[in-house]
């Protein structure tokens, strides 16, 4: 019908403009096309900077968690190897237990640096039934007997973020180092041989 010709005619034109003295018709489309353009790019920017924060800040807890849970499991291992060493295995303790986090470390403490953030000391456990401390006996040539309490620690860990991590759009990037400390501590095994304790912690 020719009133449905005219309403199909207009539905795809905007209007006419002269260009070069002729009529010229600009499809709906294509203008509809250019809006939606300029919208695309504001609905991304809306997505994708929220999406960005959120991705530094998951890859940056997750990082810590990996960092913590490894040096975690590396002073385990120390005490482990630790409390059953005998002199005939090692003739420095503290030195081995030490070597031994530090090979489990993944890397990450490497170097003179690393080794200097491990710690290791010895305790006398109180009588029985008492409730005093336990002493520290780190420094004494005999501290490492049997039924002392070794302890095996990393302190103050400074743990590099992977990327700067977005919280704020008014504020800098936070690329602070996140930092912790792990321990573990056991009995040492009574020994007939035990070896020496060398430098401690």
């Amino acid at each position: 019908m020719p009133g449905n010709g005219i309403g199909l005619l207009y539905s795809h034109t905007i209007r006419q403009r002269k260009v070069g003295g002729m009529d010229s018709v600009i499809p709906v489309s294509q203008r509809r096309r250019r809006k939606s353009r300029g919208a695309e790019v504001i609905e991304f920017t809306l997505v994708f900077l929220p999406m960005l924060a959120f991705v530094t800040v998951i890859a940056d807890t997750a990082w810590a968690i990996w960092a913590e849970a490894t040096l975690q499991r590396a002073v385990r291992l120390g005490v482990r190897v630790g409390v059953t060493l005998t002199a005939v295995q090692t003739n420095d303790l503290t030195d081995t237990v030490k070597g031994t986090v530090q090979a489990y470390s993944f890397g990450l403490l490497n170097g003179a640096s690393g080794l200097a953030l491990i710690k290791v000391h010895y305790f006398q456990p109180p009588a029985p039934a008492s409730n005093a401390a336990a002493t520290d006996v780190s420094t004494q040539p005999n501290g490492d007997v049997g039924g002392n309490i070794m302890q095996v620690s990393v302190q103050n860990f400074n743990l590099n973020p992977l990327m700067p991590r977005i919280t704020s759009w008014k504020t800098a990037p936070d690329k602070n180092p996140f930092i912790f400390s792990v321990s573990s501590a056991d009995i040492i095994e009574p020994s007939n041989n035990p070896p020496s304790i060398g430098p401690a912690p």
